[in-house]
């Protein structure tokens, strides 16, 4: 045995050695076969003579739930998927490191000066409804909760997009969010752990509306050549999601790490966002025709220092008013 594992060695070229290996935890549908995941795993590799590690951790207030739970411990080397409604509460950790240089040819609806965490896509929050099936479309929150139409809608204490509603509705109505959301409930067909099970409930014809985001029809004409889908427009603005990615001061592979940020707001990175994850991208690459065609928010809501303490209070005014 120990004479085949010598010769086996002498058939390595000289100086070789294991491809390092990058581990980056993201949610689901990211790490899906139709998600950006594949596609920027072999440009990436194809660069850095690595491996890139997807691991699936749930949608982004799972994924940093876990952080806290595994703490200095993670094997995370990088972490994508958590948002601007995250940031702060992530940042209290104390788990993550400052980026290695400042990132350049951002380009997003609002200023972004942060020297940890790195945005690589952005969209605005939306409900989402087939335009075949609904002719008297509300315009705001207000206009939803009088009607009889049926909404899915995530938990915001696992789901990023369901956090942003909380955070929407809070940003829309102040003080008098809790009552928007009591007269939400009768519309509010079920809340789901995360995005893409309210959004496979919605077509499958379980509710009339989800929450989704502006660009969701985009999906639907350019892979499916499908009409049918709008996002709903409504006077109070839109919630502005910004998606982040960061590196651990844990990490062993520092270095790679600081690779693979950099690669972020490269062409190779940023021209996958808009087709497969259906975002728009952070930097100013091309964006697909029927992207035009997007409703355009009448204003951008967006946290701005939204704390930890903000987010479990909202969430409680949330989880109050729905069990009223």
């Amino acid at each position: 045995m120990k004479k085949f594992l010598f010769a086996a060695a002498l058939c390595l070229p000289f100086g070789s050695a294991a491809a390092e290996t990058l581990t980056v935890y993201t949610y689901d549908s990211f790490v899906s076969d139709w998600g950006p995941g594949p596609q920027i795993k072999a440009a990436f590799e194809a660069e850095c003579d690595c491996t890139l590690e997807f691991v699936s951790a749930g949608d982004g207030a799972a994924m940093l739930a876990r952080l806290r739970l595994e703490g200095e411990r993670t094997e995370a080397d990088v972490v994508l998927g958590l948002d601007n409604s995250l940031m702060e509460t992530a940042r209290e950790l104390g788990i993550f490191a400052p980026l290695a240089a400042a990132p350049e040819g951002l380009a997003l609806p609002i200023e972004w000066q942060d020297d940890t965490f790195l945005p690589y896509d952005w969209g605005y929050l939306a409900f989402v409804y087939d335009n075949t099936k609904l002719t008297e479309v509300p315009d705001s929150f207000e206009a939803l909760a009088l009607s009889d139409l049926s909404i899915v809608i995530q938990d915001p204490r696992s789901s990023t997009p369901g956090l942003g509603l909380v955070i929407w509705v809070k940003a829309a109505y102040g003080d008098s969010a809790p009552l928007v959301w009591e007269a939400l409930s009768d519309n509010i067909v079920t809340v789901t752990k995360g995005w893409s099970e309210a959004y496979g409930m919605f077509l499958e014809g379980e509710a009339d509306m989800v929450l989704s985001y502006t660009t969701s029809p985009a999906y639907h004409l350019i892979a499916e050549d499908d009409p049918t889908k709008s996002a709903a427009s409504f006077v109070e603005g839109h919630y502005l999601q910004v998606e982040l990615v960061a590196k651990l001061a844990g990490s062993g592979q520092q270095a790679l790490a600081d690779e693979f940020l950099a690669f972020v707001t490269t062409d190779a990175f940023q021209s996958v966002i808009p087709e497969t994850n259906w975002m728009y991208p952070a930097t100013a690459v091309d964006v697909p025709e029927a992207f035009s065609q997007m409703i355009d928010p009448a204003a951008a809501l967006s946290p701005n220092g939204f704390t930890d303490e903000d987010r479990k209070a909202g969430i409680e005014e949330w989880v109050r008013a729905l069990s009223q």
